[in-house]
């Protein structure tokens, strides 16, 4: 239980401290984002808590393709200002997307 707890308070730092910074330098806020901290602690302590390589490595294998999958996500904040569009219309298209993206995904994992 106290592994668990350390890892939601690790998680809950890294994504407070993105999000106050967006609002000090939102540039490098999204660099920070951008970096693959989450994945690299989420794989040290999956392997930790599971000791499974295997488990291990095909875990990280479905992170390498989510990873250009989820960019869908940001699609429509490109074209919202050609589009016209309200912040929700874009955030609701986006998640769209990565409901899309959840399918691209599990169509190529399968062949891990």
């Amino acid at each position: 239980m106290i592994f668990f707890t350390l890892k939601i308070v690790l998680a809950a730092i890294i994504i407070a401290f993105a999000s106050w910074l967006s609002g000090q330098n939102p540039k490098i806020a999204g660099f920070i984002i951008a970096l693959p901290l989450v994945s690299l602690i989420a794989i040290a302590f999956s392997y930790y808590e599971h000791n499974d390589i295997e488990k291990t490595v095909l875990f990280t294998k479905s992170i390498l393709i989510a990873v250009p999958v989820s960019y869908l996500f940001f699609l429509p904040f490109f074209f919202a200002k050609s589009f016209n569009m309200n912040f929700f219309l874009i955030y609701g298209t986006g998640l769209g997307f990565i409901i899309v993206g959840y399918f691209i995904h599990k169509y190529i994992t399968n062949f891990l």
